[in-house]
């Protein structure tokens, strides 16, 4: 059909108007962007959004937050960390963030002991806490502190070869007391031998395994604690006690001879009988294991009973199955249960106290085994975690109990020397010669056209 100049027009008309319509959609599209936001994050651990036990920590803090960034006029930097504390601030919209540039405020940055481009300092009313490493572990755990209020102070005694809180060794228990220390716990030692006395801010005296005795003065020193509606965690190794068994009246328990044995763990490649495996199923009705999920092992346990008669409410939070035993007799070579002189599961291994005393709610934890904190198996299974449950129901932080710890699986890719080599061969050799042969083939098929 032949065109007229005016269907011509009406031609360029509308493909002007359509131009003009497309553009003022993508204008709107544009405009819409800067005011409203949707994010998704699609990675496999959510590690752009908050974790659930960020979220939870938030929820403790009722009052408003206030997170000054010391950091350089650098627009990377300063970006970073706003899209960073955004996240916080989706959960918890009275966060406000500040910006500080370093180099203009030298007085300040003196007095408040900033030492790092780009420190946060977090205020909740007159609290602070500062964040050198800008991650969602740092900050977290520095909402955490605050959130505490007071600090919570766990005690440790020494002197008789305990497991030591900040050794270093296998049997010691530095992994799990840095944990605690991010949290917000005070760490300390004493030597009842020199001191003769314990802090009067004592929220947890912690009786870690002593390997040698423990002098009667000493022992009335830990009675008087106890009596007096101290807080008490008593990991207690099977065999010999070193003079702390005379705790056990005035917590109304008994400490059961031999060790727990557990073929359960073969199942999972533990062939040593004396690991003990407790399952999600095994933990007791306690606010310690509430909504605990997580398997915990305990190499060479024992068992706790608490007294019919006794003054305190005692409630089991960790048990062994009732296929497990207490052996009496020696643990080289093959073991075998004896039904008329052993004790059969299911064992308590843990024994939670509470009692009603002047100073408000007493609370004590009797756990037969030292080994599932040390730092040889802290890692392992829910450990950590349960240590973390047990310290916080002891210093009555009753809201943080639930809390996990972790925030986020560790999202680095850690390779052992063959697997890096194999990686580095296949991006410096393979690759090169494959995209060389691939043109290669290319080439020699288009000339023989």
């Amino acid at each position: 059909m032949k065109q007229t100049n005016r269907t011509r027009l009406q031609s360029r008309l509308n493909s002007l108007l359509s131009l003009v319509l497309l553009l003022v959609f993508f204008g709107l599209v544009a405009w819409a962007s800067t005011q409203y936001t949707f994010e998704q994050d699609w990675t496999r651990t959510g590690r752009h959004t908050l974790s659930e036990a960020s979220q939870q920590v938030i929820e403790q803090l009722k009052e408003p937050i206030t997170i000054t960034a010391y950091a350089r006029d650098e627009k990377p930097l300063r970006d970073g960390i706003r899209q960073f504390v955004k996240r916080y601030q989706r959960a918890k919209p009275d966060i406000t963030l500040e910006f500080v540039n370093p180099e203009l405020v030298p007085d300040e940055v003196r007095q408040r002991g900033i030492t790092v481009n780009g420190e946060l300092v977090i205020q909740i009313g007159e609290r602070t806490e500062h964040v050198k490493n800008i991650n969602e572990q740092s900050l977290t755990n520095a909402m955490r502190r605050l959130a505490r209020g007071s600090q919570r102070k766990l005690v440790f005694l020494e002197g008789h070869g305990e497991r030591a809180p900040r050794g270093q060794a296998n049997y010691d228990l530095k992994r799990w007391t840095d944990e605690l220390a991010s949290s917000g716990y005070q760490i300390e030692t004493v030597n009842l031998g020199a001191q003769q006395t314990l802090p009067e801010d004592i929220s947890v005296l912690v009786l870690a395994g002593p390997q040698a005795e423990v002098f009667p003065g000493e022992i009335d020193i830990i009675r008087d604690h106890i009596n007096n509606g101290g807080n008490l965690l008593w990991l207690s190794d099977p065999g010999k006690q070193y003079g702390l068994q005379k705790l056990t009246d005035d917590l109304g328990i008994q400490l059961q001879t031999g060790t727990i044995i557990d073929f359960a763990g073969q199942m999972i490649g533990i062939d040593d009988p004396t690991i003990a495996l407790t399952t999600p199923g095994l933990y007791g009705d306690h606010a310690i294991t509430q909504d605990f999920e997580y398997m915990t092992i305990y190499p060479l346990a024992g068992g706790v009973t608490a007294n019919k008669d006794s003054t305190w409410q005692a409630t089991p939070f960790i048990t062994s199955g009732d296929h497990t035993w207490l052996e009496t007799g020696s643990l080289k070579g093959e073991v075998n249960f004896n039904r008329d002189t052993e004790t059969a599961g299911p064992i308590n291994v843990g024994l939670a106290l509470k009692r009603d005393h002047d100073n408000g709610q007493q609370r004590v934890a009797i756990v037969r085994d030292g080994d599932f904190l040390s730092n040889t198996y802290v890692s392992n299974a829910g450990n950590i975690e349960l240590g973390n449950r047990i310290a916080n129901w002891l210093s009555a932080d009753d809201e943080m109990i639930t809390i996990p710890t972790q925030t986020r699986p560790d999202a680095r890719l850690q390779l052992g020397n063959t697997q890096a080599i194999i990686i580095g061969f296949g991006f410096l050799v393979v690759l090169p010669i494959a995209l060389f042969a691939t043109g290669f083939i290319i080439w020699w098929r288009r000339r023989k056209r």
